[in-house]
């Protein structure tokens, strides 16, 4: 699925309640303020785009296993070259194993021109996604994340719908409230999640639960 066009009213007709507007029958209605909308939300769905890179959200994350690119050979270092997902939004974990255990930190991989250069064979990317089926699926949104975006669009449209400099200000304290609801209620959904282990837990065959796939 892909964002459908009654979440997409629903949301704009959210935000004009919340500019203290009247709503629109449609989204092709012939007035400046869905115009305004138009403009903030973007062609290629911005205005979410830019929401999904602000959280680890449940119903966007996706988990992959990263291919190493034969063609690219460092001279020094790390020796293996992995492309980024071309629809990652915010990255939330790599690891060699695919069970999400052992998350690598900053002194095994480094971020450069696109790719991550790690000297692991194996690398598993667990990361927030735009894809259709994930983070652009409106139909796997929250109710709380609805709200952030409602709050959100109300916020960068309000100077141009009311040009009230005050309601901007109240709309911009809604608009964090609502992010860290949303936030917030996205993380009662995940189990619970136990530091990565270190080399010695792992060598005396310690618990073996870590980052779990959701």
């Amino acid at each position: 699925m892909a964002i459908s066009d009654t979440a997409k009213l629903a949301i704009y007709n959210g935000a004009m309640r919340r500019l203290g507007s009247r709503e629109l029958a449609s989204l092709t209605e012939a007035r400046e303020p869905r115009r305004v909308l138009d403009g903030l939300w973007g062609s290629d769905n911005r205005l979410v785009k830019l929401a999904l890179e602000r959280g680890e959200w449940n119903f966007a994350i996706r988990a992959v296993e990263g291919t190493y690119s034969e063609s690219i050979t460092p001279t020094f270092g790390f020796r293996r070259a992995y492309d980024k997902p071309g629809d990652m939004r915010r990255l939330a974990a790599l690891c060699p194993d695919e069970y999400f255990q052992t998350p690598l930190v900053n002194s095994q991989y480094t971020d450069e021109a696109g790719y991550w250069f790690t000297d692991s064979d194996t690398l598993f990317i667990r990361y927030v996604s735009d894809h259709t089926s994930y983070g652009l699926d409106s139909g796997k949104w929250t109710e709380a994340f609805r709200d952030y975006l409602e709050c959100d669009l109300a916020w960068g449209a309000c100077e141009r719908i009311t040009n009230s400099g005050a309601k901007r200000d109240r709309l911009e304290r809604d608009r964090m409230m609502a992010l860290k609801t949303a936030k917030s209620h996205d993380a009662m959904q995940e189990g619970v999640k136990f530091p990565p282990r270190g080399k010695w837990a792992q060598s005396r065959g310690g618990w073996n639960n870590g980052w779990g796939r959701n």
